[in-house]
């Protein structure tokens, strides 16, 4: 069992900037208050100095139209190999800022919008979480797999994972 550690302010939003940016791919849920709700992978752009995570998305897309009806979204990161985990509740606004999509462009943008910076569908979604909560490795993945395999040869429990509620 790991050992809790609640993070607010400052610490909070590095926390969540760490974990986000390192995994990169989340699963992004909208219509989240009925059953199923509908999940894809996206790809983070970014996430700024105040803990909003940025991505591109196609104003046609399903999400979009589900982001209109309800802006409540849910964010769920998993990196196995590092024990990385974050699970991020919050809220999605749609824009065509013109200046964030510059700031975010990238090459792989370019695959998804073939009209480029300036394509009639590309649209930002900006999620600024209300709730968040992280799992994490206390001392890195090559200790805690050490310690994993010193505790299934000596039988003894070896807590080396940190979890806890991300305050934004």
């Amino acid at each position: 069992m790991g050992d809790v550690k609640n993070l607010s302010r400052g610490d909070s939003v590095k926390k969540l900037k760490e974990l986000a940016e390192d995994i990169g791919v989340c699963m992004f849920c909208t219509n989240t208050e009925h059953t199923p709700f509908q999940t894809r992978p996206m790809t983070t752009q970014q996430v700024d100095e105040e803990g909003t995570i940025w991505f591109f998305s196609s104003s046609e897309s399903e999400k979009n139209f589900e982001i209109k009806k309800d802006e409540r979204v849910q964010l769920i990161f998993s990196k196995v190999s590092n024990s990385h985990y974050l699970s991020v509740s919050g809220i999605a606004n749609i824009s065509r800022d013109n200046k964030k999509i510059d700031e975010l462009w990238n090459k792989l943008a370019e695959a998804w919008f073939k009209g480029g910076k300036t394509d009639p569908d590309l649209t930002v979604i900006s999620v600024k979480p209300e709730e968040a909560y992280y799992w994490d490795t206390k001392n890195g993945k090559v200790i805690s797999l050490i310690k994993i395999a010193v505790s299934a040869v000596s039988g003894k429990q070896m807590g080396g994972g940190v979890e806890g509620q991300l305050k934004l």
